[in-house]
C-alpha cells in the first residue's frame, strides 16, 4: 500500500498575504472585544428605543479604525485546511514524475503479498551442473546472486546472462585444513554493500572480498577449531561468526582496501554458555544484542557493544533447531524445529501468543526462514515453501479461496546412487531462500536432505 502527503500548490492562502500582519491582528481583536460586546449593547438599546417610538435618539457611532471580528469566517477556514493523505499507487507515481517532493512511502511486503496472494509467481528453474547443496544465498543486485555450496564453491548467478561464475576460495596463511570439509554455510554483505564475508578454502576461517569486483581483501582466521556456520555484520567494520566448535568471535575489518591479501586474527573468541554447536545468528539493531541459536535446543543472547553474553532461554521445541530469522520493525525472533517455527518476542525470548506455527508436514524439518514484513516465509526439508501471516496469525490463502499458498519445488539435480522407488519420492530441502529488493522475485536453493546423498536445486519464483 502506498501512502502519499498531499500538499495544495496554490490557493491555501492569498498570495500577498503577511503572516506578520494576521499575528498582529490578534492583540487588537483580544481588545476590541469588550468594546464589540458593549457596542451590541448599545446597538440593542437603541433598536428598542427607535420601536418605541423615539426616533430622536441616535446610536453610539463606532470608531473608524476599530477592528471588527467575524467568528465564522471561510478565510480562517481556508487557512486551517490540513493536507490530505492518498492511499493510490497513482498518485504516488504521478508525484514522483512530475517532481514534487512531498512525503511518500510505498509498504515494501505489499507487491509480495499481491504477487502471492493471486498466485503471479513462477518457478524458474536453475541448472547448476554437479554442484552439491546450496547453503546459502543473497541477491548482489537486480540480476546476480551469490550463493555457497556444501562442496566448498563459492558462485555467482547471473540472471541476465543466464551464466555461472566461480570465485577462487582464499587461502589461509597456515594453510591448515580441517578433519572434513563441510562447505560454505553462510555469507554476509555489510550495510554499505561494499564487502562480502564468507567461509575461505579452510571452512574454520572467514575470507572477506571487495564488492562489486569480487577483490580479494582478507583472510580472518585462527579463531574457530571447527566450521564456522553463521556470520552476521553488526555494522562497516565489525563482524560476528559462530561455530560449530561452540565459539563466538568478533572480528574488526580496519581497512577495506589493501595492495595485498592481508591475514588477520579475531579481537576477541569466545565460549557460548550452555551452548552445542552454534548454528545460527542474527543481530537485534533496536536493543543492540547478538541472538545465537544453538543445536541443543537453546537461544542465547549477547550484548554486541561488550560482545558479552546476557542470557539463555530454552526453546519449547529444542529438535533440529538449525535457521533464526528477525523482524526489526516487530522485534521478534523466528525459530524453526523439526516440525514447528516458534516466534519469540526479542525482549524476553519468550513465544509470542498464537505464534507457535505448526508445519502442516509433519517431521518435515524446517531449513530456512525469513521475514518480509508481516510475511513469514518458511523453506521445509520436503521440497516446500510456506507463507505465514503475522497479522492473520495463519497460512497465507490464494485470493477469494480456503486454499493456502505452498510452493512446490521441482526435483533439480541429484546424484542416481538409490534405486528408481527412492528416487521417485526425492524432494529437496530449502536450505537458503531471499528476496530480492523490490519483493517480487524469491530465490530458493537447497539439495538433498540426507547427508550422503548429492544433488543441488535452485530456482527463482517470479
Amino acid at each position: 500500500m502506498a501512502r502519499v502527503v498531499k500538499k495544495a500548490v496554490y490557493g491555501t492562502l492569498p498570495s500577498l498575504h503577511s503572516r506578520v500582519q494576521l499575528l498582529q491582528r490578534e492583540p487588537i481583536t483580544r481588545n476590541s472585544q469588550q468594546n464589540s460586546i458593549t457596542l451590541e449593547r448599545e446597538d440593542s438599546q437603541s433598536e428598542t428605543s427607535s420601536s418605541s417610538g423615539n426616533s430622536s435618539v441616535e446610536c453610539s457611532p463606532r470608531r473608524r479604525d476599530e477592528f471588527l471580528r467575524y467568528e465564522d469566517s471561510d478565510e480562517e477556514e481556508t487557512y486551517t485546511t490540513s493536507s490530505k493523505i492518498s492511499h493510490s499507487f497513482v498518485d504516488l507515481v504521478s508525484q514522483r514524475s512530475l517532481g514534487h517532493g512531498h512525503p511518500a512511502s510505498v509498504n515494501l511486503e505489499y507487491g509480495t503479498r499481491h504477487l502471492l496472494t493471486n498466485g503471479n509467481l513462477r518457478e524458474h528453474p536453475t541448472h547448476l551442473g554437479e554442484m552439491n547443496k546450496i547453503f546459502c544465498s543473497q541477491w548482489l543486485n537486480g540480476h546476480q546472486i551469490v550463493f555457497g555450496s556444501k562442496c566448498n564453491k563459492l558462485s555467482v548467478y547471473d540472471l541476465n546472462k543466464k551464466e555461472l561464475f566461480s570465485i577462487p576460495l582464499l587461502t589461509s596463511l597456515q594453510n591448515r585444513q580441517p578433519e572434513s570439509q563441510c562447505g560454505i554455510h553462510a555469507l554476509a554483505i555489510n550495510p554499505s554493500q561494499s564487502i562480502l564475508a564468507t567461509g575461505a578454502e579452510n571452512t574454520n576461517d572467514i575470507a572477506f572480498y571487495s564488492l562489486p569486483t569480487f577483490d580479494p581483501l582478507a583472510i580472518g582466521e585462527g579463531a574457530h577449531s571447527d566450521w564456522m556456520f553463521d556470520l552476521k555484520w553488526l555494522d562497516d567494520c565489525f563482524l560476528v561468526s559462530g561455530s560449530r566448535d561452540t565459539t563466538m568471535a568478533l572480528w574488526k575489518l580496519e581497512e577495506a582496501y589493501h595492495p595485498k591479501v592481508i591475514n588477520f586474527k579475531a579481537l576477541a573468541v569466545k565460549r557460548c554458555k550452555t551452548a552445542e554447536k552454534v548454528r545460527a545468528l542474527a543481530f537485534n539493531k533496536r536493543d543492540i544484542e547478538i541472538a545465537a541459536l544453538s543445536l541443543n535446543g537453546y537461544i542465547h543472547v549477547w550484548k554486541a557493544n561488550t560482545f558479552k553474553q546476557i542470557g539463555t532461554q530454552k526453546l519449547h521445541h529444542g529438535t533440529e533447531n538449525v535457521c533464526l530469522g528477525y523482524h526489526d520493525e516487530r522485534n521478534l525472533y523466528a525459530v524453526g524445529s523439526r516440525s514447528h517455527t516458534t516466534v519469540l518476542d526479542a525482549r524476553s525470548l519468550q513465544p509470542i501468543q498464537n505464534k507457535n506455527i505448526a508445519s502442516p508436514y509433519p517431521t518435515c524439518g524446517i531449513r530456512s526462514v525469513s521475514f518480509r514484513g508481516d510475511i513469514l516465509t518458511i523453506g521445509t526439508g520436503t521440497g516446500s515453501i510456506l507463507f505465514y501471516d503475522l497479522r492473520s496469525s495463519k497460512y497465507m490463502l490464494f485470493k477469494d479461496t480456503t486454499k493456502e499458498i505452498v510452493f512446490k519445488t521441482s526435483t533439480g539435480w541429484v546424484a542416481a546412487d538409490d534405486s528408481p522407488q527412492a528416487m521417485a519420492r526425492y524432494t529437496p530441502a530449502i536450505y537458503t531462500h531471499c528476496y530480492d529488493s523490490s519483493g517480487t522475485r524469491l530465490f530458493a536453493a537447497g539439495g538433498p536432505l540426507a547427508v550422503e546423498r548429492r544433488g543441488n536445486y535452485a530456482s527463482v519464483w517470479s
